[in-house]
């Protein structure tokens, strides 16, 4: 299936009147899949930072984006009534049986709170701006590329195993730096967000757990690109990324 058809195919994932767990678990998947999200119904809103304010009980449509900002817009004008820029945390809970849905920017030191007291709509979009690089190729190429030349990767890289396998699942390609430290390498084809760190941070973690206490893992993140939200996720971690795009099979 070529790009372009993988565009076309793609669907909504959509929750009309959901019970407030199945909002919250909905928008927190997304979240954690770099999913675009917008959540409709009736909400309060809550900012507090540079100044305070708050929203009463209103209908709204409210958007997170992957990168991390968040958009609260009611039926009248083209900007938002709140929002939080790029780069800010954000997480779903349920509060006393209500979706809550928040957002935190810790430089300056902001949050921002919505509270559903009723959900009319949930939406999680995988969006394809049509910007990036149309990749052919599959992971097993890309595979086979570092196999061939190590060196992709950095300069002393030796890989020992593919489908290594852990407790978290199976490791792409498991090796070792110049300096004899054990790296986990997870492979993705194209353009990847938030839940490919999150599955390269369970790989080192139980990595941690299956070798001896003072072992010294890195993880290393391998595709053609990541989102802002996914390079943030990364350093937080201690996690690295690799820029690679996978050669098409000949």
């Amino acid at each position: 299936m070529t790009a372009t058809e993988d565009r076309r195919s793609a669907r909504a994932d959509t929750l009309v009147d959901p019970a407030p767990e199945q909002a919250r678990a909905r928008v927190a998947e997304g979240i954690e899949a770099g999913a675009m999200i917008t959540v409709f119904g009736r909400c309060t809103v809550e900012y507090d930072g540079r100044a305070s304010s708050t929203l009463g009980p209103g209908d709204r449509h409210v958007m997170l984006k992957p990168d991390g900002s968040i958009l609260v817009h009611t039926d009248e004008g083209q900007q938002p009534v709140n929002w939080q820029p790029p780069g800010c945390t954000q997480e779903a809970e349920l509060d006393d049986g209500a979706l809550r849905i928040r957002s935190r920017r810790s430089t300056p030191e902001e949050r921002l709170d919505v509270r559903f007291e009723r959900v009319t709509q949930v939406s999680a979009f995988v969006v394809d701006d049509g910007s990036e690089l149309a990749i052919s190729g599959t992971e097993e190429d890309l595979r086979e590329r570092i196999l061939d030349d190590p060196e992709l990767l950095e300069v002393g890289f030796t890989p020992l195993a593919t489908e290594r396998q852990t407790t978290a699942g199976a490791i792409d390609i498991y090796g070792e730096d110049r300096s004899s430290r054990t790296v986990a390498v997870e492979l993705k084809r194209k353009r990847v967000g938030p839940d490919a760190v999150g599955q390269l941070g369970r790989y080192v973690d139980a990595l941690q757990r299956d070798l001896h206490d003072d072992a010294e893992i890195r993880g290393l993140l391998v595709a053609p690109s990541v989102t802002d939200r996914a390079r943030e996720l990364l350093e937080r971690n201690g996690l690295e990324f690799v820029s690679l795009t996978p050669e098409p099979s000949e």
